[in-house]
C-alpha cells in the first residue's frame, strides 16, 4: 500500500501541498479531484518523486520514496509505478513498438527478443492490434491514449498514476479512457491513483474520492458518501461541475 504522512510541497511564495495524509490500499482506485491549479498534478508528481517534497513521508510498501537519496533506491521504487501523462508524452520519432517497449529497455532485464510479444499483449489489453509499425502522427487522439497506457503497463507495474487522463478529450474518447482505467484495475489488479478535475469520472470509477483544496484533503470518502458531503468546498465544486455539464 501507499501511506502518505504530513506531505508538504512549497513553491516560491506559495504552499501547494500543506500536510496531506492518506492511506491508499492495495487494489483500490483512489481519485483526487479539485479545480485546476489546486495542486493535483503536484501531488501525483511527489508520489513518484518527479518533485521532491519539502517534508513528510511517502511510504511505498514500507519504503519512504520522499526520503530516498540514492538514485538506485529511487529507481527501484519507481519500477513499481506506471504513469500516464496528461498529454500522453509519446516519442514522435519512435514507432508504437519502440514507444511501448521503452520502459522494458530501461526498467527491466527483459530480453529484447521478447519485446514484440509483450508489446502485442499490452496493446491487446487496451484494444489495439496491428499498429506496432505506426508512429504517433498516424494515430488518432484515442489511439494515442491507448498506446500511452500500453507503455505505462508494459513493465507490469503494481501502481498506476493517471494525471488528468480525460483533459481535452471529446465525450466518446473520455468514455473510452474511463473504461480503460477500470479495465486495467479489473484485469491486472493494479492499484490506481487518478488526479482529475472531472467529477463525473471520479465518482463513476473510484473506490474513494479525495477533494484537494487549500493544500489539504478536505473530504475523503466513497462516492456515495462523497455526494452527501456537507463540506462547503465540496458542495461548491459539485455545483459548478453540475452546471458545466448543462
Amino acid at each position: 500500500m501507499i501511506e502518505i504522512r504530513d506531505l508538504v510541497k512549497n513553491f516560491p511564495g506559495r504552499k501547494v501541498i500543506d500536510g496531506i495524509s492518506a492511506d491508499i490500499k492495495e487494489g483500490e482506485l483512489f481519485s483526487v479531484i479539485g479545480p485546476s491549479g489546486t495542486g493535483k498534478s503536484t501531488f501525483i508528481k511527489c508520489l513518484i518523486r518527479l518533485l521532491r517534497p519539502d517534508s513528510g513521508q511517502i511510504l511505498v510498501d514500507g519504503q519512504d520514496i520522499a526520503a530516498a537519496k540514492n538514485e538506485f533506491v529511487l529507481a527501484k521504487i519507481r519500477r513499481n509505478f506506471g504513469y500516464l501523462f496528461q498529454e500522453g508524452a509519446l516519442f514522435d520519432s519512435l514507432t508504437v513498438l519502440e514507444n511501448v517497449s521503452f520502459g522494458l529497455k530501461y526498467l527491466t532485464d527483459t530480453p529484447k527478443s521478447d519485446y514484440p510479444r509483450i508489446v502485442r499483449e499490452k496493446l491487446a489489453l487496451v484494444g489495439l492490434k496491428d499498429v506496432e509499425h505506426l508512429k504517433p502522427a498516424e494515430l488518432s487522439v484515442g489511439m494515442k491514449k491507448r498506446v500511452s497506457l500500453a507503455r505505462s503497463i508494459a513493465a507490469s507495474p503494481k501502481y498506476m498514476l493517471y494525471d488528468e487522463p480525460t483533459t481535452g478529450l471529446d465525450p466518446v474518447t473520455t468514455g473510452m479512457v474511463k473504461d480503460l482505467i477500470t479495465d486495467m484495475r479489473a484485469k491486472l489488479g493494479i492499484t490506481s491513483i487518478v488526479v482529475t478535475h472531472d467529477l463525473t469520472l471520479a465518482l463513476e470509477i473510484s473506490s474513494r474520492v479525495a477533494m484537494l483544496t487549500g493544500g489539504k484533503f478536505v473530504e475523503v470518502g466513497e462516492p456515495a458518501k462523497f455526494r452527501q458531503s456537507e463540506n462547503k468546498a465540496v458542495k461548491e465544486f459539485m455545483e459548478i461541475s453540475h452546471l458545466s455539464r448543462k
